[in-house]
């Protein structure tokens, strides 16, 4: 199995299948793709019709997004512990990764992931909305489990980790970078995501990366 990234102080989409597999302990390649070098779409072609990463390369299979990354190492790998046992919140856990897999587009561009730099900015009206969103996302999810304990009751947003985690890792970094004010139980699923062994691990590798992009200020 291999996984072809981007650089990882810049590539939130990478972020996110890295994460999964990592943290369950699942065996793949790393192989690294500068986002910044030139005929950057004609080296990505070789891995992926989109031109993007991440791609994972697995018997045969080339899958290049990475929501269908995470499904299918679900399926194959996790015999599906990447997500929920409960039904309701393996509902609720789906449609808050399809929510960012797919919204948050202030927050995105205005706000691009930057692990190694400290960066002042007012985020737009836009932004703010998503940035709101975001919070109120993680304040739900893990009041949820406050109000009702289980076996499962451990600090990511459905208890164990999962997909959804996954998904939601690369916000943390952003709203460091940029110093987005964060309370209550968001600010501790905050502290949980950055005290993540491989989330640390992720973070010192791309603070070594000597790649800059330019269009980030």
């Amino acid at each position: 199995m291999k996984l072809v990234i981007g650089n990882k102080d810049y590539s939130s989409w990478s972020m996110r299948a890295w994460l999964l597999l990592k943290h369950f302990n699942i065996a793949f390649e790393e192989e690294q793709v500068s986002l910044f070098s030139g005929h950057l779409r004609e080296r990505l072609l070789k891995y992926s019709p989109s031109a993007r990463v991440p791609v994972l390369i697995d018997n045969g299979l080339d899958i290049w997004d990475s929501l269908a990354i995470s499904e299918y190492i679900n399926e194959q790998y996790l015999h599906g512990k990447g997500w929920p046992e409960n039904m309701d919140a393996r509902t609720r856990a789906r449609t808050i990764s399809a929510e960012m897999h797919a919204g948050f587009v202030a927050l995105r561009s205005e706000l691009p992931m930057s692990i190694a730099r400290k960066i002042e900015k007012s985020p737009s009206r836009d932004a703010q909305q998503d940035i709101n969103r975001v919070l109120d996302i993680w304040q739900d999810c893990r009041q949820r489990i406050v109000d009702q304990p289980s076996k499962s009751s451990g600090p990511w947003l459905f208890g164990e980790f999962s997909i959804a985690d996954c998904m939601y890792a690369p916000v943390v970094t952003r709203f460091v970078t940029y110093g987005i004010k964060v309370e209550g139980l968001a600010k501790d699923y905050m502290d949980t995501v950055l005290a993540h062994q491989e989330m640390q691990a992720w973070i010192e590798q791309a603070k070594m990366e000597t790649e800059i992009d330019p269009e980030i200020s």
